[in-house]
């Protein structure tokens, strides 16, 4: 419980404090509503020495109309309660999930490469969805329940304080299994917690590849891949559900336990005349009603370590913290030449640039080819500062990009890569992602000249017409011409392509590198392509290898040269022609994956 209490405390302090006249109103309302079970206890001693036993017919309407305003008080205290609490848990966690997305979109890209979307999606919404639900359920039994405890317990006390002892007799002994118990379902609830986080995953996975799981057959594989993930987490929920369910039976065997030694001990004195039955009644009414919300206080360490476990995995997140930030000082920058000088990076321990050096003239379309792991998107990672480089120098206008606010340096990027990120809206909100302040007209007009109106001219609502999750309604090539809408509607001086046509077929690719070279005009052009006869008029091309640079200068005179770049065209022109695509082929491992579309 030690390493529970920082959690609960930082989020008291985070989140829930500025809630306290709320909770202080639901606790009132708490004591109200647990107070009751100790008065309706204290009224059956009068009920049967009174009216029972006594035959006084004048205490029955008096004890009636008290009976039943204690059960209206309870009414309305518990409705109240549950009202507020329940808000305050959903304001909570829509808070903390809010702030986990600010949190996650502040972090750098190899964040997102090192933790799978199924499982930040589990964190942001299961675990905090999780946690209101123990946490809620949690703070009204204590509130409640604590109050109903106290007040049945002095009634016990108050007719006999030696029959209370019996009944709790065993209690002592069963704090070491408890303890153990709730060390158990915080341990489980972890796992489940992961398990969760991994079925996630897979259906994410699934649904997003989808296509390629029907064309490949693979509809049986995902299904045993699945069941093998929901039987790890079914394990684990049903080992923290059990711990759960153990609390409460071992609260029903001290009860069983009290209520023997009582029932003995009580039931001699009171054939002894010692004791009234409308004291025994009493006794024997609170004591049976106490062990009810002792069962659910039990419940609530098991509640709370559940809680706990949710809570670590959402801090594990919220603590991790961007390692690309802005400077102190940041200076401003302006678009101009691209240099990479030197320029070392590594995934880990992997090295992926080694002394990167090459120029990009301005206002120059400038080509990166190089074959597939070479670290060609890792130049565009770097050049927009999603990630850092380890040492060497990028500048853009003389300006070393890690001296720049990073928002002024992408404010001068406009990017396309080859899966265009499309969201579940209509393609005129698409391409307002350029620039969320264009007006209709700007729209209309960089939807004219990425050749969008070509097809949405022919859409009932033209571009307001919703692209569905992830721009699955448009096929390839129109949802890459909605990328390049956006680029042109952001009009930023620097445009970065990253195989933008490599998943599309010829007559799509014909269309998209029209728009992209009308596109590119007047601007500072880096470009990635496997295809390479979409980049024989470049200004320049940089070959890479083994993340250097080995050859630069013009297609006609890399080919002269016969060096890498003459070797990956020759290969390509002879992979083109055994496949029949007119040696614009991708290379062996980059064959086009046509949209179904």
């Amino acid at each position: 419980m030690s390493d529970t209490l920082p959690l609960l405390r930082r989020l008291w302090r985070d989140e829930v404090r500025r809630f306290l006249p709320v909770l202080l109103a639901a606790l009132i309302l708490m004591t109200l509503e647990g107070a009751t079970l100790g008065a309706m206890s204290y009224l059956v001693q009068p009920l049967f020495d009174e009216v029972f036993v006594a035959g006084n017919a004048t205490a029955v309407q008096g004890i009636a109309l008290a009976i039943a305003g204690i059960f209206t008080l309870r009414a309305v205290a518990g409705f109240g309660q549950r009202v507020l609490v329940m808000g305050v848990g959903l304001k909570v966690t829509t808070a903390l999930q809010t702030r986990a997305l600010d949190h996650l979109l502040d972090l750098d890209a190899g964040y997102f490469q090192a933790n799978a979307p199924g499982d930040l999606i589990e964190r942001v919404r299961g675990d905090t969805l999780a946690l209101q639900q123990t946490a809620s359920a949690a703070l009204m039994t204590v509130g409640r329940d604590a109050i109903s405890l106290v007040s049945l317990l002095a009634v016990m006390l108050w007719v006999d304080w030696r029959w209370a002892l019996i009944a709790f007799v065993g209690v002592p002994i069963l704090i070491l299994p408890l303890a153990l118990l709730q060390r158990w379902i915080r341990d489980t609830t972890r796992q489940a917690r992961g398990s969760a986080s991994l079925l996630s995953t897979r259906l994410d996975e699934i649904f997003h590849g989808m296509v390629s799981i029907k064309v490949n057959r693979l509809e049986d594989h995902e299904r045993a891949r699945f069941g093998r993930e929901v039987a790890g987490f079914l394990t684990a929920q049903i080992r923290s559900e059990t711990g759960k369910a153990a609390l409460p039976a071992v609260i029903d065997v001290i009860a069983a336990a009290g209520f023997l030694g009582v029932l003995l001990y009580g039931g001699a004195e009171i054939l002894a005349g010692e004791k009234t039955v409308g004291a025994f009644m009493s006794f024997f009414t609170a004591m049976a009603l106490l062990f009810d919300p002792l069962r659910r206080l039990s419940m609530v360490s098991g509640q709370v370590q559940a809680a706990a476990a949710s809570l670590e995995r959402i801090y594990a997140m919220l603590d991790v913290r961007a390692t690309v930030l802005p400077p102190a000082a940041p200076v401003p920058i302006a678009a101009g030449r691209l240099v990479f000088h030197d320029v070392d990076f590594a995934y880990g321990q992997e090295p992926v640039l080694q002394r990167l050096s090459f120029t990009a003239e301005a206002g120059q379309t400038t080509a990166l080819v190089g074959p597939s792991g070479a670290g060609k998107s890792t130049v565009f990672a770097l050049l927009t500062r999603l990630i850092d480089a380890k040492s060497g120098a990028i500048t853009i206008g003389g300006t070393d990009v890690a001296a720049a606010d990073p928002a002024d340096l992408r404010g001068l990027i406009a990017y396309v890569g080859q899966d265009a990120a499309l969201f579940d809206e209509t393609i005129a909100e698409n391409i307002r992602l350029g620039r969320l302040d264009a007006t209709m007209d700007e729209i209309c007009a960089a939807a004219a000249a990425a050749s969008v109106t070509a097809f949405t001219d022919a859409m009932a609502a033209g571009l307001g017409t919703r692209v569905g999750p992830r721009g699955a309604s448009l096929s390839g090539g129109q949802r890459q011409r909605v990328a390049i809408a956006r680029a042109v509607l952001r009009d930023a001086p620097i445009l970065l392509l990253d195989e933008p046509t490599s998943a599309l077929d010829t007559a799509s690719e014909r269309v998209v590198q029209a728009a992209l070279t009308d596109l590119a005009k007047g601007r500072t052009t880096l470009m990635i392509a496997h295809r390479l006869s979409t980049i024989r008029d470049a200004d320049k091309i940089v070959v890479i290898d083994r993340g250097g640079a080995v050859e630069s200068g013009s297609h006609d005179a890399l080919m002269a040269k016969g060096g890498l770049y003459a070797n990956l065209v020759a290969a390509q022109a002879s992979f083109g022609r055994q496949n029949g695509v007119g040696g614009s082929g991708s290379p062996p491992g980059h064959a086009p994956d046509r949209h179904p579309k």
